[in-house]
């Protein structure tokens, strides 16, 4: 899957820090004490909303163009850079287990090799899936 950029809004809160919203999807808003966690907190958040759109089997939110969106008083736009591979690499990388067959033949020759049967696996489904 290639990078997502959706364009956020960052508004200044009283208390001092950020709080965030994105014109393209309503429901997704954060914080953050100054702009470097409040970007971060902006892709988590960016990465929560997508992965609710992917589990309910709903695209996702057309991206609107920066220019056209209106800023309000104490505001600005920082378009979020967002790579879904790597947010779930990140968020939800817990082993799965798997039962496959193989012949007996290939077993034995891969286990007097001291082949890595789940790294195998892993590689060849990355291949497949090309990541």
């Amino acid at each position: 899957m290639k990078k997502l950029f959706y364009p956020a809004l960052f508004h200044k809160a009283e208390e001092g820090g950020f709080w965030i919203s994105f014109p393209d999807i309503p429901e997704c808003l954060t914080q953050g004490d100054d702009m470097a966690q409040a970007y971060e907190m902006a892709v988590d958040a960016l990465g929560l909303a997508l992965t609710d759109y992917e589990q309910e089997k709903k695209s996702f939110p057309a991206v609107s163009d920066p220019t056209t969106i209106s800023l309000e008083p104490d505001s600005f736009l920082v378009v979020i850079e967002f790579d879904m591979l790597a947010y779930k690499k990140r968020t939800n990388s817990r082993a799965v287990k798997k039962t496959l067959s193989i012949p007996e033949w290939l077993n034995e020759a891969a286990i007097a090799k001291g082949i890595n049967f789940s790294q195998v696996l892993q590689e060849a489904l990355l291949t497949k899936v090309q990541l």
